[in-house]
């Protein structure tokens, strides 16, 4: 029995693998794509290039070009092409020639949600999260910037406003509305359009550009959380808001190559791509912290770029600190800034479908990545240089969320003040450190009671009790103990429960849920919910089980041991958390849950019975 038990295990975890696998892999090969990239190697010469280029031009019947005027240094090419050609290409004499021949996936802004115009947002005084007690900036719509205010900036600002650093917005491109006209600009260029000014054409980098460094305390507008950073308008979105990783690409090395310290994406999509990959690593190797936005698809990875190594991947969070509605999460977030929902939109100005200047409330993760680019630039400002350094102060600051075990928030939400505080002085003072214990529930008692290491003591109530209730039974239906016998108990009761709290960087982890979860949480374990699924949670698994495994010598005990599990399971579930799907009453849910579990012990007993008569 305990081969097959094992046997069994090993199955369940080889499933999960796979499956996990393939919904990983899934992402890596979903994308959008019309042209194909030719990366030719470095050492091939510039003639051999040319006749395999007019060899492909003739075999294929295309034209092949470069993407814009840097590509030539480079050797990357494209041609139009489907799903189909790329395989014949990949397979083709031509290969040998090539460091890379992948899709030219099309990336595109992540999409925010309705715009909200100044006059609904000063007309909904809800919005506003302003503490009149401080002393601000002057910028005459500042109060309603919830999510300044969200972050702690006016306390970062005493120590640094980021001046000296230099933040690439790779974008729809950015035009110099009212509110950016004192704001510093660096060269940068529209890999679009092949030009060097990179205006914008659809206003979605225009908004992004003014979270990061929007002109502050003149008097009008809005304000930026590093305003005095310079901004470096990389366009590589179109006016419809898509764009080609060839470009995206290139955008990257452009900024490394041209000393941005930061560089903020507010853009993603499916489909991975080496040749992108391979410019982030140049990227982070100059020293440059590269951030993206991680979706607004609602779905549990972030996408690409937020996906890559050495990018920060942000996921959004709205004015009242839960997670956006629409923000991906999961595998891929690191950390989670103010994006806005429904209840409050992220305000900046930005130009209308004329290209005139427009204060607009915006949402997504879009929004909420480039607060951690101009957080980030604060940090760089204050004598943090490394890319990696900056993001474990990032960490290290953010305000951790208890019970985020679907990976909401990363790391935590952003926090400007500690960060650039752990920065400056390379650690936190008593102070900090009170405000910090404050701020995160730890000096509320509750917290020791709800969390901490009292949080074992229902599992750990769960599985002594599975091993009482099997005592107890013992003493009037003798029967041996055994490994089988253990193994149901533990997971009837409580499951591997320590594997909840595993998260590995890019990887699926409801894998790990589901391992970690007894019986009667299997039915949430996916979407992570602390109500029981009132089906799992109750007597009909066991009686599945029993109805199963009872006429195998050793399969019985096995399920006989799950049963008295659940029951623990249930019992201890039904004095400590009373939560059933269904049930709006806690007494009602208490009544189920105990029902149940005397059930179960019912079960167990009868099938002992059994046994000592077929005994």
């Amino acid at each position: 029995m305990r081969r097959l038990i094992l046997l069994c295990l090993f199955v369940i975890g080889l499933v999960s693998a796979v499956f996990g696998f393939l919904s990983f892999q899934g992402l890596a090969a979903k994308g959008e794509f019309e042209t194909i990239l030719l990366d030719f190697r470095e050492d091939i010469p510039a003639e051999v290039i040319k006749q395999d280029l007019q060899a492909i031009a003739q075999q294929y019947n295309v034209t092949p070009q470069l993407d814009n005027k840097f590509s030539e240094q480079d050797h990357v090419y494209i041609i139009k092409g489907d799903r189909q050609r790329l395989k014949a290409l990949q397979k083709s004499s031509f290969a040998k020639a090539t460091e890379i021949i992948e899709p030219n996936y099309v990336y595109k802004l992540t999409p925010p949600a309705k715009p909200v115009w100044l006059g609904e947002i000063l007309g909904n005084e809800q919005r506003q999260e302003f503490n009149p007690s401080l002393i601000g900036p002057n910028d005459e719509y500042y109060s309603k910037q919830w999510n300044l205010h969200k972050i702690g900036v006016e306390g970062a600002w005493t120590q640094t406003k980021g001046s000296g650093v230099t933040v690439a917005v790779i974008d729809t491109g950015v035009t110099q509305v009212r509110d950016l006209k004192e704001t510093k600009f660096v060269q940068g260029y529209d890999f679009v359009n092949d030009r060097v000014e990179a205006t914008d054409d659809n206003g979605h980098g225009t908004h992004v550009a003014g979270t990061v460094a929007q002109a502050t305390n003149n008097k009008y507008g809005v304000a930026g959380v590093a305003y005095e950073a310079s901004l470096m308008p990389l366009k590589v979105l179109s006016a419809y808001g898509g764009g080609t990783v060839a470009d995206i690409a290139e955008a990257i090395k452009f900024a490394a190559d041209k000393g941005a310290d930061v560089i903020n994406m507010s853009l993603g999509g499916g489909g991975e791509s080496q040749l992108l990959k391979d410019a982030i690593n140049y990227a982070h190797n100059k020293g440059v912290v590269i951030i993206a936005a991680a979706g607004n698809e609602n779905d549990s990875s972030a996408s690409y770029p937020a996906r890559y190594p050495h990018v920060i991947g942000v996921s959004a969070f709205g004015p009242d600190g839960e997670k956006a509605p629409y923000s991906n999460f999961g595998a891929g977030v690191d950390i989670s800034a103010p994006g806005g929902s429904d209840a409050g939109a992220i305000l900046q100005e930005t130009i209308n479908e004329q290209g005139e200047g427009v204060f607009l409330g915006l949402q997504g993760t879009s929004m909420a990545a480039p607060h951690v680019a101009g957080v980030a630039a604060l940090i760089k400002a204050s004598g943090v240089k490394e890319p990696d350094a900056i993001l474990e102060v990032l960490k290290q600051s953010a305000r951790v969320i208890q019970d985020d075990g679907l990976n909401y928030y990363g790391a935590g939400q952003l926090n400007a003040e500690a960060a650039v505080k752990l920065a400056a002085q390379g650690q936190i003072s008593f102070q900090d450190f009170f405000r910090w214990l404050r701020d995160n529930g730890y000096l509320n008692p509750r917290f020791w009671f709800d969390g901490g290491a009292v949080a074992l003591l229902p599992k750990i109530l769960m599985v002594v009790g599975s091993y009482l209730l099997a005592w107890f039974l013992r003493v009037y239906l003798p029967f041996p103990w055994s490994w089988s016998l253990s193994s149901g108990l533990i997971f009837g009761s409580s499951g591997l429960f320590f594997l909840k709290g595993i998260y590995i960087f890019d990887l699926p982890q409801w894998p790990f849920r589901v391992l970690g979860s007894s019986i009667p949480e299997l039915g949430n374990t996916l979407q992570g919910s602390s109500a029981l699924n009132p089906v799992f949670a109750s007597v009909l698994i066991p009686i599945l089980l029993i109805a199963l495994l009872l006429g195998h010598p050793s399969g019985k005990w096995f399920a006989i041991g799950s049963t008295l599990g659940v029951a623990a399971c249930l019992t201890v579930s039904a004095v400590l958390d009373p939560t059933v799907w269904g049930f709006n009453d806690v007494n009602l849910a208490r009544i189920f849950l105990i029902i149940n579990a005397l059930l179960c012990y019912a079960l167990a007993r009868l099938a002992l019975k059994n046994e000592e008569k077929t005994a």
